[in-house]
């Protein structure tokens, strides 16, 4: 079987990538691998999660209800490293709901006409209306980081970026917008792990880019625009929420619980708050 761009994530596994990375990922054989610092030393039991998870659902589903009785608006932008999640993440909150009230946000490159606009105007065409949900898988957050990595955008228009942020932010909560912004973040070991898993398994290779393949070499710059990025736009009235997602299971239930947790709904159940040991602020990001 053919593996895409020519086998270049094995190939960085075997040639480049660190000695500690390697071990890791060899030690690991089909485990989530858990960095030294991720606070827990084992994965979550499945049956747990997946007693936990259901129980989460069916109150996504009363919020669903209430977002579209009472027209909420409600949109949940989901960033992070290639790998961290985010995908399987956003399929756990919405596998369940009316994809009439809540619905996906992936875009594509900007078309040569987008290029010429407003850098947020082909966002705000997919703001949420009365009654819906919006989950953004990557959002405008994209010309911090990875426009940024890769030479995509000028230093300048990334600093202008980082300038109107904030109120751009502060204009959809002053709207009636809930806005809520969840960062996945992942171990470079597991990450890779992740990478060669992908790589070998014909029905995900389609989740494969050549950014992920070259990202692989750029993890400190990765490091350093996601620093400055969180700098700039982790602000009192749109707050960051870090996930670390070393652990999947663990990950998906944080980030659920980050959302209802900060959301009245008819019914609400006591869902409790976040796991603190991987889940606040930018202070518990690890680069």
């Amino acid at each position: 079987m053919a593996l895409p761009f020519d086998g270049d994530i094995s190939k960085f596994f075997k040639e480049d990538a660190p000695k500690s990375v390697r071990k890791a990922i060899e030690d690991a054989g089909k485990r989530d691998i858990l960095s030294d610092s991720y606070p827990y030393e084992a994965e979550m039991d499945k049956d747990a999660y997946e007693d936990e998870i259901e129980a989460l659902q069916l109150e996504l589903v009363k919020l669903q209800a209430n977002v579209k009785e009472t027209g909420k608006r409600l949109m949940v932008v989901f960033e992070g490293r290639d790998a961290a999640g985010k995908g399987g993440t956003i399929k756990r909150f919405r596998e369940n709901l009316n994809p009439r009230v809540a619905r996906v946000v992936a875009l594509s490159k900007p078309s040569d006409r987008e290029q010429g606009q407003w850098y947020f105007q082909r966002y705000v065409n997919q703001l949420p209306t009365d009654g819906e949900i919006v989950l953004f898988d990557r959002s405008w957050y994209n010309r911090g980081v990875v426009e940024h990595v890769f030479g995509f955008c000028e230093p300048e228009q990334r600093q202008h970026f980082f300038h109107q942020v904030p109120d751009f932010e502060q204009m959809l909560i002053d709207d009636g917008i809930i806005l809520k912004k969840l960062w996945l973040n992942v171990g470079r070991a597991e990450q890779l792990r992740r990478f060669l898993k992908r790589e070998k398994d014909p029905l995900k290779q389609w989740k494969l880019s050549w950014i992920d393949v070259e990202g692989l070499r750029k993890w400190d710059e990765y490091s350093a625009a996601i620093t400055e990025t969180f700098k700039c736009s982790h602000t009192d009235h749109a707050p960051w929420t870090i996930v670390r997602s070393d652990d999947k299971k663990r990950a998906r239930i944080a980030a659920i619980k980050a959302v209802l947790s900060d959301i009245d709904y008819v019914g609400k159940g006591n869902t409790g708050a976040p796991d603190g040991k991987i889940c606040g602020g930018p202070d518990i990001w690890d680069a």
